[in-house]
């Protein structure tokens, strides 16, 4: 794909954030299968089906403007989920893979919300008025994940992870 002009490039992070969400749809089932606390498993499905919305925002802005989703695969999403599956596979107590599920996800979350914000940017001087709304409705989706996680982790997952000390 040639990136001669910011829409070009806009395109490119659009379909990476594309194969990115549908990457994820089939990490979070499984994070949420390894997952023991109750609020943990219920986030993850959670986001799932907020990820389904995600990839069909990304198809409406992608459509709109001309254009299909396919071409692009998103390695550091590849990346990212296979650091999530190391903490699944990992010989760990219960309450430290838990806390080692947050972290992955939270890596997750923010390489998600930078994606979506730098589109949003190019969106929004381009003019593409649509595609920033939408875009950032998953952004705020994004950030919103990410403090649930930040609170769950703060709130029981890490303390319990923590007492395990010997």
């Amino acid at each position: 794909m040639k990136m001669e002009t910011l829409r070009d490039l806009l395109v490119h992070n659009l379909k990476d954030l594309y194969s990115a969400e549908n990457q994820l749809t089939k990490a979070l089932p499984k994070m949420a299968k390894a997952a023991t606390n109750p609020e943990l498993k219920k986030g993850f499905e959670t986001h799932l089906s907020e990820t389904q919305g995600q990839i069909e925002r990304l198809d409406r802005v992608l459509k709109a403007m001309g254009e299909t989703h396919g071409g692009v695969k998103c390695k550091g999403m590849e990346g990212l989920i296979a650091e999530g599956a190391e903490a699944i596979e990992e010989e760990a107590a219960k309450e430290v893979r838990d806390a080692a599920l947050i972290g992955a996800a939270q890596k997750v979350e923010h390489y998600e919300i930078s994606g979506y914000g730098t589109a949003i940017a190019y969106a929004e001087l381009l003019g593409e008025a649509d595609a920033v709304t939408l875009l950032r409705e998953s952004l705020d989706e994004e950030e919103a994940t990410d403090k649930k996680l930040s609170a769950l982790a703060e709130g029981t997952v890490n303390s319990a992870a923590a007492a395990l000390v010997a």
